[in-house]
């Protein structure tokens, strides 16, 4: 990649470019000559370093025989049934079009600080077998807190991530917001962080002690439920990520947009929360323009069975970032900001605040990358 990154650049095209501007033929002699151009400075380099390799007999990766001998292997591997079409979580930039490697994320200036607003949401616990310990003594309704720098990404929630070592208690309070009368669950290194000296006498902490996994298995309400999974979801499971460095010390899971979302997603057996358009292939909730899918685009037998149109479609082409739309006046509404005003109405927020955090940019294009399902 940086061979072709740097052949684009001295010629003054992209990738798009290709075929068009440049034929491939011309693009890979281009790149070919390239990646040789310091043959001389790395056989020197490798001579003072005592790095012992063959030089005289070297595999170059653009050689056929090297190439084909890779396509012999692949051919192998298909063959006994052991390739298959999956997909991982990875840098990807909407501005630019294109998925990112860690090579181009690490360079200086891609990571920066930006103020986002941030909301710790209020999970709804529902009340049944697993649940019924957890609600003796409970005044109000029973929640748990899980704070997230991403509102965008609460619509594709479905499951919520504790610590197995993370000592976790109820706090009997009242939302701050709304004044309701409630118990919240959070991790007990944390409650400072939520309720403070000043706020002595409108909150109690109990004494019970509970356990990561002692949480383990239980289930909470979705909380935007514009759009249903397809398959199991909306019960905490145990994240051995989770930290108590920041945040309430339960993670909020949205397994299409977090690596780490989706591994423990997956070996919990969580499902992501994906639509399907209309070519029938499964999307997360967000286009590769940054942007909610518009319901036209989705399978309409899709939308007819999963989709609430009339929540849903008060966001439906709307972008996650407003770096995305050219069209948005500086001072506009974020949408992390109406979806936080909406939870607040609603009970489901707790506390809502501009926080400061880094966050990697595009070199390209100078735009915020989104963390994105890709093949």
């Amino acid at each position: 990649l940086p061979v072709e990154l740097g052949v684009e650049k001295s010629m003054g095209i992209t990738k798009e470019d290709i075929g068009k501007k440049i034929s491939v033929a011309d693009y890979n002699a281009a790149c070919r000559r390239d990646v040789m151009k310091f043959t001389k400075e790395w056989e020197d380099l490798t001579d003072k370093m005592g790095y012992w390799v063959d030089m005289e007999n070297p595999y170059i990766t653009y050689d056929n025989r090297y190439i084909e001998t890779l396509w012999y292997l692949l051919k192998e591997l298909y063959k006994k049934g052991l390739l298959y079409k999956g997909y991982t979580i990875q840098p990807y930039s909407p501005a630019a079009g294109t998925g990112l490697s860690s090579h181009e994320l690490n360079q200086p200036g891609c990571y920066r600080d930006v103020k986002d607003t941030t909301c710790t949401a209020q999970f709804r616990v529902v009340r049944d077998a697993r649940s019924e310990p957890l609600f003796a003594g409970v005044e109000g309704e029973l929640y748990f807190l899980a704070w997230t720098t991403t509102p965008w990404t609460l619509p594709s929630n479905t499951a919520l991530a504790v610590g197995p070592n993370i000592d976790y208690v109820r706090v009997k309070c009242r939302n701050p917001y709304t004044d309701e009368a409630q118990t919240v669950i959070l991790a007990r290194d944390l409650v400072p962080a939520y309720f403070t000296k000043k706020m002595e006498g409108t909150f109690e902490v109990e004494d019970r002690i509970y356990k990561g996994p002692e949480l383990e298995g239980i289930r909470y309400e979705q909380l935007i439920p514009w759009v249903r999974p397809m398959g199991d979801a909306f019960r905490v499971i145990v994240g051995d990520y989770v930290t108590t460095t920041d945040g309430t010390g339960i993670v909020h899971i949205a397994p299409t947009f977090g690596a780490d979302d989706n591994r423990v997603a997956k070996q919990a057996g969580i499902a992501p929360l994906f639509m399907v358009d209309k070519a029938g292939k499964e999307q997360p909730m967000v286009d590769r323009t940054g942007k909610f899918f518009l319901i036209e685009a989705l399978d309409p037998a899709f939308v007819e069975e999963y989709v609430d149109t009339e929540r849903y479609g008060q966001y439906a082409g709307r972008y996650v970032k407003n770096a995305y739309d050219a069209s948005l006046a500086a001072d506009a509404s974020t949408l992390d900001v109406d979806i936080a005003v909406a939870l607040k109405a609603e009970n489901k927020v707790f506390k809502i605040e501009k926080h400061t955090h880094s966050h990697p940019h595009c070199w390209r294009t100078d735009k915020p990358v989104l963390y994105y399902p890709l093949d």
